[in-house]
């Protein structure tokens, strides 16, 4: 399967889950999410992405010096950021335990995505 549209679908949460967990410059968020496992995330996709959401308040950004080369750019999420990524796992949750009871032939005793979403409900099986 192709992991391209996935990956762009879920690449805003997968920079937010990274900066949660440490700030960091630019390439440090590209070397971690490929150490995570999401070794197709290119530079720019990952940088266009942190662009965005410091754009949209879910990121701040301070400057640290550097003695070997330019001035680093860090980035660390906010409160903002943090509600942001709290729903995502909530909807991603959601969304996987969907996925997984239709791959998997069972969909008989499933609460459908948009109430669990509402409601917060985790569903049953």
């Amino acid at each position: 399967m192709d992991t391209t549209q996935l990956l762009k679908g879920v690449l805003d949460v997968a920079v937010l889950a990274v900066v949660a967990q440490e700030d960091g410059y630019g390439y440090d968020v590209v070397r971690r999410l490929r150490a995570a496992g999401l070794e197709d995330v290119g530079d720019a996709s990952v940088y266009g992405t942190l662009r965005r959401l410091y754009a949209g308040g879910s990121l701040t950004s301070y400057v640290v010096p550097s003695d070997e080369g330019p001035h680093r750019k860090y980035y660390g999420i906010t409160p903002l950021g943090r509600q942001e990524l709290g729903e995502q796992r909530q909807t991603w949750a959601a969304f996987a335990d969907t996925m997984t009871g239709l791959l998997a032939g069972s969909t008989g005793n499933t609460v459908p995505l948009e109430r669990r979403r509402r409601t917060g409900s985790e569903g049953t099986r």
